[in-house]
């Protein structure tokens, strides 16, 4: 089969489609035959060598992918049957022609969703969905900031958030971004590059701040993150693009705001190794009864993934750059050759 690979850490350049072995699914798994996988920031700094996956996963690119079921391992439950339309959540694998997945792992794509839409769902949503139910404990008419509001897990995060009928508000680079975000559902947004995004939240509250903030920046937005955070206020942060290095009196401030600290990486989950057991089963068995019917036509409210482009598997050098230029808006989606 082929699939997306690079031979040595670096730039998009390094990428390329190579063929490999075919996988076989062992106890209690699904072969997946994949139509669409899409990708994530994870994929990049695996390619530059900075986010090795978990110990037994596929060293191939992909956390997520949508398809049809090819075969059944054994011990499987009888869940599954050939031909099935799937979408998995990956600790890595997803971009290639096939993937083997744990069967608790497996959602039911929506009959009325194409695999280019199922495969912008897994990460991003199931990211979201754990961070503000999971981690963030989100109730009904709090506030919660979502920093890069028009990314993959960004614009889920707006329709979780109104889904649980709290008040999302956002940050984002560009006015067209944030223009995105409210079609989603943001209450507010503010251009992080030009203002000063704690005074408006601030403003937007009436002073009370935000009681959830989902950050995937990190370092360099502590002081703002916390000058907007209410009084008991939990920060959940996902990520680090801005490093990890902190300059200053962190922990008074936060002892000042009773405030909370979570971290959280859904990929290193497993269900050996979590503290929790079988924790992404249960997140997997819980987005699919209380999430995906929204996703389905006459639903109310109607939730939906947004694709922001498509690129075959061959161009993947392509849709990393993409990535890099932080100009998409939802995802960017891998499509796989028959």
């Amino acid at each position: 089969m082929f699939a997306a690979y690079f031979d040595c850490p670096g730039g998009p350049e390094n990428l390329y489609m190579k063929e490999v072995m075919k996988p076989n699914p062992g106890e209690g798994e699904v072969l997946v035959k994949v139509s669409a996988s899409a990708l994530n920031r994870a994929d990049l700094l695996q390619r530059r060598g900075k986010y090795p996956p978990p110990k037994g996963a596929s060293d191939i690119l992909g956390l997520e992918a949508a398809g049809s079921v090819a075969g059944l391992g054994p011990g499987c439950s009888g869940r599954w049957k050939i031909g099935d339309a799937v979408m998995a959540l990956l600790p890595g694998g997803g971009q290639a022609q096939y993937v083997t997945v744990p069967e608790g792992l497996l959602m039911p794509i929506p009959k009325d969703m194409t695999f280019i839409q199922a495969a912008a769902i897994p990460e991003a949503w199931l990211t979201a969905f754990q961070l503000l139910h999971f981690v963030g404990k989100v109730q009904e008419g709090e506030r919660v900031l979502i920093h890069a509001g028009a990314s993959g897990v960004g614009m889920a995060a707006i329709q979780l958030v109104r889904l649980a009928k709290a008040i999302p508000i956002v940050t984002a680079g560009t006015q067209e971004k944030l223009e995105a975000t409210a079609n989603a559902g943001a209450a507010a947004g503010f251009n992080y590059k030009n203002e000063d995004f704690s005074e408006k939240v601030l403003e937007f509250t009436q002073g009370s701040g935000v009681d959830i903030i989902l950050d995937c920046v990190g370092a360099s937005y502590w002081e703002k993150n916390l000058k907007c955070l209410s009084t008991d206020g939990r920060w959940i942060i996902y990520g680090l693009l801005s490093g990890g290095e902190v300059h200053g009196d962190l922990l008074a401030r936060l002892l000042s705001k009773r405030a909370s600290i979570h971290a959280s990486l859904l990929r290193s989950r497993d269900k050996e190794a979590s503290v929790f057991p079988q924790y992404k089963e249960r997140l997997v068995r819980a987005f699919t009864e209380e999430v995906l019917p929204h996703f389905s036509g006459g639903a109310s409210p109607r939730l939906q993934p947004l694709v922001d482009s498509v690129y075959p598997l061959h161009a993947i050098a392509e849709a990393h750059r993409a990535m890099e230029e932080n100009k998409n808006i939802g995802k960017i989606v891998i499509e796989i050759p028959v």
